[in-house]
């Protein structure tokens, strides 16, 4: 008898597989790079065409930047945190304006706002594909999170019926 089987049988441990295999990878959808560029073009230009410059990111699903377009006129900051605009809707399964509600001064989560890179700002917006998540875009630069909004819901519709159709 090998000596971790002996120890395993000592201890009460089964080393047997169970009669079911549990499935070892996850498949799950996100969005492509080409996906990703064409709702950070449409989101831009939505925001150029509205007066404002600025930054837009798209994530993937698990918060990592596929696209991130600036308007050369655009604020440093404007980068940065449109990325963690996108990242922190991802993160959190929901739109930043909502979080940014949830989480004010006084609340009960407002603990979530000292957590380190998490933007509780308007203009992060969670991409979704036949019910699934799939990826973020952050707009940042706009008069406002309202104004963030509306340009990453433009970047999102232009690609919404291709995702829906995959």
């Amino acid at each position: 008898m090998r000596m971790t089987t002996f120890i395993a049988a000592a201890l009460g441990i089964t080393l047997a597989v169970p009669a079911f295999a549990q499935k070892m990878l996850a498949n799950y959808p996100t969005l492509t790079t080409s996906a990703a560029l064409s709702a950070a073009q449409a989101a831009l230009a939505r925001c150029q065409k509205d007066g404002f410059t600025v930054a837009v990111a798209v994530v993937d699903r698990g918060g990592q930047p596929l696209a991130l377009l600036r308007d050369n006129l655009a604020g440093a900051h404007t980068s940065q945190t449109a990325i963690g605009k996108a990242a922190t809707a991802v993160s959190f399964r929901t739109d930043t304006t909502e979080l940014a509600a949830t989480t004010q001064a006084g609340k009960a989560a407002s603990g979530v706002r000292a957590l380190p890179n998490i933007v509780a700002v308007g203009g992060g917006l969670l991409i979704r594909a036949k019910g699934s998540l799939v990826g973020g875009i952050g707009v940042s630069g706009a008069p406002g999170g309202d104004a963030d909004d509306a340009c990453g819901k433009a970047g999102i519709a232009a690609i919404n019926d291709a995702l829906e159709l995959e």
